[in-house]
């Protein structure tokens, strides 16, 4: 149902496969269903020459609160975290796991900065502490604390209790978009 609702809100392909940094540096393609217009990255380029606001708040976070790429459709997807279904497929191959930090893109490794290489010891995550502590509602700082907190304290009880967490987080929307 998702896959055809994403294909009849927008004409171009269901899936967007973006390359993120995985594993021990690894790159792969972080499969989502495509939220955004096809030519997302020509629109925001756009967006930020024309608003410094929306710039500033780029430069700090890495996302927007209101996104002009993102579809009708992908904010819904967004919202509920549905987009992100494909990355099962990310899991059954071994660049994801279930639980463990976001996956970021190089760019973003940069702004981890000497905490990058506990980033690196793991593999990135479909959900984490990130996804249940506010998500975009929180500085790219604590994004980096949270997973750097996340790698140093792993054990399979948190695990479990952050998927047990990542459900109640999910449905109340907090700080998706």
């Amino acid at each position: 149902m998702v896959m055809l609702l994403v294909k009849l809100s927008d004409k171009g392909p269901i899936f967007y496969g973006h390359r993120r940094i995985g594993h021990n540096g690894q790159e792969f393609r972080c499969l989502k269903f495509r939220t955004m217009v096809t030519n997302g990255d020509k629109v925001l380029q756009e967006h930020l020459r024309n608003n410094p606001k929306a710039m500033e708040e780029w430069r700090a976070t890495r996302k927007l609160q209101d996104d002009p790429r993102v579809t009708a459709v992908g904010a819904v997807l967004r919202k509920l975290s549905l987009d992100e279904l494909p990355q099962l497929f990310n899991i059954i191959r071994g660049e994801m796991s279930v639980v463990g930090p976001r996956p970021v893109v190089r760019d973003e490794l940069e702004m981890y900065e000497n905490s990058a290489v506990y980033y690196l010891q793991s593999r990135p995550g479909l959900t984490g502490l990130w996804q249940i502590s506010g998500r975009n509602d929180v500085s790219y700082a604590t994004r980096v604390a949270f997973d750097t907190h996340y790698v140093e304290n792993w054990s399979l009880v948190r695990d479990v209790v952050i998927i047990a967490r990542t459900i109640p987080a999910v449905c109340a929307q907090r700080g998706s978009y």
